[in-house]
């Protein structure tokens, strides 16, 4: 048996992590031979509810659970953490603009980047799911000082897992079929979805699915907006598959990408693509196991290019808009 790894997850006692914490324990997440030490991190109004959540991950038994650490203090929470989740953050309301939502989650994602710099295994990689994602996880890489920027992520599988499903209903095939689907951008409603370069069956999309119309309309507004579509259908925000996409984001990033794929996950732009350097954007990503790349000369025809330079756009309003909470 290997040693245990050492995983912390925030927001916990949420919906999101209530579904993760199972998926990390049974071995979905890193394999059926690899034990985990979970640290759970709450605020401290939701420590009850966390209990509660130990409890059954307690009745589980899981083989695989060496140990389970709850705790609202982030000091203890990320204390030797090889994999840091957030997946906590304060959800939108009715009435708040997005500039008042990075300005809330901003100073929570200050103070878990320090955390991390300050207790975590000096080789952990931090994966940000809470919202707006990309620039809370901008915030908490440029607050982990001595933390490389190739070690934080953002999720974007979660978009990329929804492209494939609605492109393999239009040419009625399984999901797996769909491949080579990268979203570009910000997880956010200006991201892109490009099957100008996706593939089912080895066929380009394009040469599968001939409504070129739906492609660049209703395929791309589906799955833009469906994290809205689920909360009207379900009265709450999408958990069961927001914790599968951080089950598949880890699971790219530590198994061999296969060969002639890529998957999607925002990571510190090196420039590639015209993104600037130092955003967190999404784009095409290859892994041998260990390590990452930024996969190279993926063709953005006219289209393509309009839509993720509108998505960099947003991504640079919203760096501007936390640069307060950004070290200089």
């Amino acid at each position: 048996m290997k040693a245990p790894i050492t995983v912390s997850v925030t927001g916990a006692a949420g919906q999101i992590g209530y579904a993760l914490l199972t998926r990390i324990a049974s071995g979905s997440m890193f394999g059926p031979d690899q034990p985990v030490n979970l640290r759970l991190i709450e605020i401290e109004p939701a420590m009850g509810a966390l209990e509660g959540t130990v409890m059954e991950m307690d009745d589980c038994a899981f083989p695989l659970l060496n140990e389970i650490v709850p705790t609202c203090d982030l000091n203890e929470g990320f204390r030797g953490a090889d994999w840091a989740l957030l997946v906590g953050s304060v959800p939108r309301k009715a009435g708040m603009e997005r500039a008042d939502l990075l300005g809330i989650n901003g100073k929570i994602f200050t103070g878990q980047g320090q955390a991390i710099a300050g207790n975590a295994a000096s080789g952990v990689r931090t994966l940000v799911v809470g919202n707006p994602c990309n620039t809370n996880c901008l915030i908490a890489m440029n607050n982990a000082n001595g933390i490389p920027n190739e070690q934080f992520f953002a999720m974007t599988r979660l978009d990329e897992n929804r492209a494939k499903s609605q492109l393999a209903a239009k040419a009625g095939v399984h999901n797996s079929a769909v491949t080579n689907l990268c979203i570009w951008g910000n997880h956010s409603a200006t991201q892109y979805p490009d099957f100008t370069n996706a593939k089912i069956d080895g066929k380009l999309v394009t040469e599968v699915i001939s409504d070129r119309a739906w492609l660049e309309g209703e395929f791309i507004s589906t799955v833009q907006q469906r994290g809205a579509a689920i909360i009207k259908a379900r009265g709450q925000s999408s958990a069961a598959s927001a914790a599968n996409g951080v089950v598949d984001t880890i699971r790219s990033l530590t198994t061999p990408t296969p060969e002639g794929d890529w998957t999607s996950v925002a990571v510190c732009s090196d420039g590639s693509y015209g993104i600037p350097e130092g955003l967190i954007a999404s784009m095409p990503i290859r892994s041998d196991g260990q390590n990452w790349s930024i996969v190279q000369g993926v063709e953005l025809d006219d289209f393509s290019r309009t839509k993720l330079d509108a998505s960099v756009a947003e991504l640079s309003e919203e760096r501007e808009a936390v640069k307060d909470l950004i070290p200089s």
